[in-house]
């Protein structure tokens, strides 16, 4: 890919905040570097946790089905857009990623758009430090619209590829930081996070430098390309470990070569990925014998906002934890955003979590340097575990009323069990709750 690349808090702008008021969401505080996420109802973060391969054109789903079962990859890139995407994609519709995400794989969106005018290489469309601001925000307003052409839903980690380029220019590293802040802050605001894949030496070296500059947006994910055959993901050169520290890493660590799998020869890069993908739903049907009830929460207390069929179709999102029914008490996020039983629906386990499905989760940047989390809803209770760094994505389950920290009493459950003060993580609000986080019981 980089070699020959195969293919206060400010208000939001002004057309952003006509367009979540239009659908009914609060308009999120907006403040660099932590800019917060607008998630929608539908939706969750992905993450994945394998090796992964890129390749340039997306696959065929045969070929996907016969290295599924014989490689070590468990992720597999797509190039979805951009004006320098130089493969046609003759596969990739929404019915490949539907099918490819039902047959096990995750997926990472690549957009390749406008590139550095310093760049290395002879892509044609470039952006320079005067409009590299206008350029990111048009590539990622076009991103966040094939992302849902293919659906990909919100929360999905959407890619930029900035490719190498030439850092001796002062002008042209400035360009780079202006063009992922807006990516980032556009996609941000469409409820999507925002990842960059770099090169060691270019992207990653500035983006860290930058890192906490209060003058540009931090992107969620790193998707770094250094070819030296180590896949490790920690003691990178460029960047230290103390960036993008939590599942907010991916590392292209061999370039172009030829593999085969299942008969099938595929010509990839091969990457290590600890980092957020796409949200993909998958579909379930209702088992129960009568109408399965659909509500705003997960518990029988809130209201019914829908009936569903006996043997009926369900697209799921997600998994959360809400109130005990039968013998669980997971419950599934709709694509309606609506919350039904998992007890009734034909997902593998009716006791416990779908390992196939994500946990529901609403993650925001830390926004101080280290973050203690603790055992409960308040400082009273003891520190747990190793605090969160500043910028790391804190996996946030559900919000609890607790004690008050700065502005706020909201603190948040996170995915491992431990809780933090919602003051300290980057949301829709520090004052109060952060739809559509639900509330934890």
């Amino acid at each position: 890919m980089v070699a020959t690349h195969k293919a206060v808090r400010g208000l939001a702008a002004l057309g952003s905040s006509l367009a979540l008021v239009l659908v009914g969401l609060a308009v999120p505080a907006a403040a660099e570097p932590e800019t917060p996420v607008a998630y929608r109802s539908a939706s969750t973060v992905t993450r994945a946790d394998s090796l992964g391969f890129d390749t340039c054109t997306a696959p065929s789903l045969a070929a996907l089905k016969a290295w599924k079962g014989t490689s070590p990859y468990r992720v597999v890139n797509m190039y979805f857009g951009g004006n320098n995407r130089g493969c046609s994609q003759p596969n990739l519709t929404a019915a490949w990623v539907r099918d490819a995400s039902a047959m096990g794989w995750k997926l990472l969106p690549t957009y390749f758009g406008y590139q550095p005018y310093c760049m290395r290489g002879d892509k044609p469309n470039r952006y320079t430090a005067a409009n590299a601001t206008s350029r990111g925000n048009s590539d990622a307003t076009d991103a966040v619209a094939k992302a849902k052409a293919l659906g990909m839903r919100s929360g999905s980690a959407l890619y930029a590829d900035v490719e190498h380029y030439d850092r001796t220019d002062s002008a042209c590293r400035t360009a780079v930081r202006r063009y992922v802040s807006a990516w980032t802050k556009t996609l941000h605001s469409s409820g999507y996070l925002a990842g960059v894949y770099v090169h060691q030496d270019s992207g990653l070296r500035d983006l860290s430098d930058s890192y906490t500059s209060t003058t540009y947006a931090r992107p969620d994910a790193v998707w770094m390309a250094r070819w030296d055959g180590n896949a490790s993901l920690s003691g990178w050169p460029t960047a230290p470990n103390s960036h993008w520290a939590a599942d907010q890493r991916a590392k292209q660590y061999r370039g172009d070569h030829d593999e085969t799998w299942g008969g099938v020869k595929i010509n990839i890069d091969s990457d290590a990925i600890e980092a957020p993908v796409a949200t993909v739903a998958r579909t379930y049907r209702v088992t129960s014998s009568t109408s399965l009830n659909a509500r705003s929460g997960p518990s029988t207390s809130y209201p019914v906002v829908r009936a569903h069929a006996p043997g009926s179709s369900l697209s799921v999102v997600c998994q959360g934890t809400g109130q005990k029914v039968g013998p669980t008490t997971v419950w599934d996020r709709l694509t309606t955003g609506a919350w039904v039983s998992d007890y009734y629906v034909s997902t593998p386990s009716s006791t416990g979590f779908t390992r196939s499905l994500p946990r529901c989760i609403y993650p925001g940047q830390v926004t101080t340097d280290s973050l203690n989390a603790r055992t409960g809803p308040g400082v009273s209770y003891p520190t747990t575990g190793s605090p969160l760094r500043r910028g790391s994505l804190a996996a946030v389950m559900c919000q609890k009323a607790g004690s008050r920290t700065g502005t706020t009493s909201v603190w948040n459950k996170l995915r491992d069990g431990r809780w933090v003060s919602d003051y300290y993580v980057s949301n829709r609000s520090n004052r109060s709750w952060s739809a559509p986080v639900p509330r934890c019981l």
